[in-house]
């Protein structure tokens, strides 16, 4: 998964809750001696216990404006796992508020360069961006974006996005991170991918889509949004690539998606201090 986002010149530059468990107390002793019990002097009440963190809860911000038929709509969520995490929440609030700000400057100068014209595409801006889980293990909460955002023209643009958050050091890596080189990671997922993403054609355009028109080559994985997932639910074990609209295709073919397996190669692929997060798919 990247961080940063890849679409088209339309974008702007730059879907899970949690379940927080709380341990049942246990039942008291009851009394060996009820006669007992009944005679003894009450004891004074046992103080009151600290009250529970309130469960981490998911976001979902808007901030949408109107004059006339000019209209600017911004959207920004992310799950429960990211606000259960303050550094990461805070990361997530700080890229909302500076986008959120951007689209304003530029829906204010669209309506001083196009206000009063008949252009009412060249006055409304629209952004939506969702952060989900792909995994939570330990250590490691694995996490995508869909994105969307609309700067005038006949349509907007869609894209993703990823990020690992380690909580062991409090830092977000891009999943590229994990591996030794761009090359080892091509060399490791790039035959399986283009296999993939034939089929993933085949399915979206009917049997007798092309497997190269030449004009859309299979992508490499440089150019692809990967993310860690897990099936298990203790390891990553499974790899999920996208190719963005205009990546594998037309605008009008959407996002390919394509998940693979951890291989051998691929776990070869891993950078030493990171193997121990990655196993073998089963």
């Amino acid at each position: 998964m990247r961080v940063s986002t890849r679409v088209g010149n339309a974008m702007m530059a730059a879907p899970a809750a949690a379940a927080l468990w709380l341990a049942a107390c246990a039942a008291p002793d009851e009394a060996a001696d009820t006669s007992a019990a009944q005679s003894a002097t009450p004891e004074p009440a046992a103080a009151s216990a600290t009250p529970a963190a309130p469960a981490a809860k998911a976001v979902a911000f808007t901030d949408n404006a109107e004059q006339g038929e000019a209209k600017r709509e911004f959207a920004y969520s992310w799950p429960a796992e990211v606000s259960a995490i303050p550094a990461l929440a805070t990361r997530f609030t700080e890229e909302r508020d500076r986008l959120l700000g951007e689209q304003k400057a530029d829906w204010e100068e669209s309506l001083r360069e196009f206000g009063g014209s008949d252009c009412v595409a060249c006055v409304n801006r629209g952004a939506d961006k969702s952060w989900a889980v792909v995994a939570d293990l330990p250590r490691f909460l694995s996490l995508s974006a869909e994105i969307y955002a609309y700067t005038g023209g006949a349509h907007g643009n869609s894209g993703s996005a990823a990020l690992v958050w380690d909580r062991e050091t409090g830092t977000g890596l891009e999943s590229r991170d994990f591996f030794t080189s761009p090359k080892a990671l091509q060399d490791a997922l790039g035959a399986a991918w283009c296999k993939g993403l034939v089929a993933a054609r085949r399915r979206k355009m009917g049997a007798d889509a092309p497997v190269d028109d030449g004009m859309f080559p299979c992508p490499p994985i440089a150019d692809l949004t990967v993310l860690l997932g897990s099936k298990g639910k203790t390891h990553f074990d499974r790899i999920g690539l996208i190719a963005d609209p205009y990546v594998a295709g037309s605008y009008a073919e959407g996002a390919y998606e394509v998940t693979l397996p951890v291989t051998p190669a691929v776990l070869a692929a891993v950078k030493p201090e990171y193997k121990a997060a990655f196993a073998l798919a089963k």
